[in-house]
């Protein structure tokens, strides 16, 4: 463990999505699941576990996501659109829990 993150591999043959939904379901506390994958963040959601997407974290990490073909690459600063601002509005609760797990990071 890193900086207060645990990187789990995969078993040979063993597919990641089953060792991440085992793991959310076992283990009864809170988790912050990074995956963009929907199946795995319904799972994660409905166990209690807060999801963050691979962009929201990649621009938490300060390097923005390209994902193409389901590859991802870091884009250069030049390339990347700041986000586009609004007015301020309610937050979810699934948005307000991801800004308190975000905040941990």
């Amino acid at each position: 463990m890193t900086g207060g993150i645990k990187v789990i591999y995969s078993k040979l043959g063993e597919k990641a999505d089953a060792v991440i939904k085992r793991i959310v379901s076992s283990e009864k506390k809170q988790w912050i699941v990074i995956t963009s994958d929907r199946e795995i963040a319904g799972h994660a959601w409905a166990n209690g576990s807060v999801v963050v997407s691979s962009g929201e974290f990649s621009d938490i990490l300060g390097k923005p996501l390209k994902v193409e073909k389901g590859k991802f690459d870091l884009i250069d600063e030049e390339e990347h659109e700041s986000p586009k601002k609004g007015s301020p509005r309610r937050l979810s609760k699934k948005e307000k829990a991801k800004t308190r797990a975000m905040s941990k990071l």
